[in-house]
């Protein structure tokens, strides 16, 4: 049924129409669009805490930078001298003429080297916290970039259980023609139903898997974890140079916060020696005495005594050079075993893609032609179902191989290609080979 509309709202409405009809598919694009790698790395650096955290740490230490640098605040000083306690003059603020009521100020004057030190003491703790927050970062995209690999390659591995499970069910409808017509028996029916009550249970599984990690992926991104996700990025290759490994390595974020502590220890060290110069302070006081007496001033410097400098400041002096030491001999042992991780990680990574490349290759073509082989020989009565079922599960289990093997690959890969924090993710886009099929 059509209705006709005065002309006056006729053309309103068919504007409106199209802008409607125009708006709802960017708003639908905009709302599914799919979630990359690289997005969920930019996503899980933006929404972390931790790094919020850290950036506060690093704002407080820069803070105390300036402060350690200024004199401390003189000492307002407020008493009485000299009050007696006996006789008739006792606490009397006027009668006895040594009696007096002080005001005065104290002002502590640390050498200018210490407060240079101390000063340069908190830049170094700042330095070491913008570090640790670099560690940080790179701990997040890692652990983010895993979570969205794991979620992929679930994905991907329920497809196969999908296509699998659809073969099976058609198997089982020809092997209950066949047994109806007198070409099978109930055991082949028996073996189709079995076979698809196992695959059933390894979606099950699978469901659970995918369910964690979705769960572990909305931990970094929140609700955006439930959007479909782009292609895998090409884990055949790192963003940085093995054959420079050891260089590569030097600007490792978790070394870098080491190699700050080592420069806050020195620090230590340095105010430790300017220690053993003591510091002076200057105290000003006024003193009022009663009206038949004069008042007074006094001015006096406090100077302190380093009477066993063996005993504390040599000793101090040797603490903070023992400390530096262990600095200097956790970043050596720290840099030892980083390069260790990381050269048995690149192993890994190498001999997984060398296997898959095998299984791809390889081992999936030919356990496609078995499954053919054997659906030929059932479909010409020379086969039989189980053969067939043997031949499907088989390669099935291939291509499952194949897609555990390169979420491990890829598992491996993030961990490499996260060891330093990125900003910018070349080939962590929509691109990449697809999945095992």
């Amino acid at each position: 049924m059509v209705f006709a509309l005065p002309g006056r709202f006729a053309r309103p409405l068919i504007c409106f129409s199209f802008a409607c009809i125009a708006a709802a598919p960017s708003a639908h694009a905009a709302g599914s669009e799919p979630l990359s790698l690289a997005e969920t790395i930019r996503l899980a650096g933006g929404q972390s805490r931790q790094l919020a955290a850290q950036d506060a740490a690093v704002v407080a230490a820069r803070e105390m930078s300036v402060s350690a640098g200024q004199l401390p605040d003189p000492v307002l000083r407020l008493g009485v001298d000299n009050l007696p306690v006996t006789g008739r003059d006792s606490y009397s603020l006027t009668n006895d003429f040594m009696t007096m009521r002080r005001i005065g100020v104290m002002q502590e004057f640390p050498r200018e080297e210490k407060r240079r030190l101390r000063s340069e003491r908190s830049e170094r703790e700042a330095e070491r916290e913008n570090a640790s927050r670099q560690a940080m970062l790179a701990n997040v995209q890692r652990d983010a970039a895993i979570a969205w690999l794991d979620r992929y390659y679930g994905e991907q591995m329920r497809s196969v259980l999908e296509r699998l499970g659809d073969d099976t069910q058609g198997l089982i409808g020809a092997a209950e023609v066949a047994y109806r017509g007198g070409r099978g028996t109930q055991t082949d029916v028996l073996a189709a139903r079995a076979a698809l009550v196992g695959l059933e249970d390894r979606r099950s599984l699978l469901e659970r898997q995918l369910r964690t990690a979705k769960i572990t992926l909305a931990r970094w991104i929140g609700a955006d974890a439930e959007r479909d996700l782009a292609g895998r990025p090409d884990i055949q290759s790192l963003h940085f140079d093995v054959a420079r490994l050891d260089d590569e390595l030097q600007h490792h974020p978790q070394l870098a916060a080491l190699a700050k502590q080592v420069a806050l220890a020195d620090t230590d060290v340095r105010l430790a020696r300017a220690a053993k110069k003591a510091d002076w302070s200057v105290e000003f006081a006024y003193q009022q005495r009663g009206p038949a007496f004069s008042n007074m001033v006094s001015i006096g410097v406090s100077i302190p005594l380093q009477i066993a400098p063996g005993e504390r400041q040599d000793r101090e002096l040797a603490a903070k050079l023992a400390l530096a030491e262990q600095t200097r001999a956790q970043l050596e042992d720290a840099l030892r075993m980083h390069t260790a991780e990381v050269r048995a990680m690149i192993a890994e990574w190498e001999s997984d893609r060398e296997r898959l490349n095998r299984i791809e290759t390889s081992l999936i073509p030919i356990a496609a032609q078995r499954t053919g082989a054997a659906v030929a020989a059932y479909r010409g009565n020379t086969g039989t179902l189980s053969a067939v079922l043997e031949a499907r599960r088989n390669e099935g289990d291939a291509r499952m191989q194949a897609l555990q093997l390169t979420a491990d690959t890829a598992r491996v890969w993030a961990q490499l290609n996260f060891l330093l924090p990125q900003h910018e993710m070349p080939g962590a886009g929509d691109g990449g080979r697809e999945g095992a099929k």
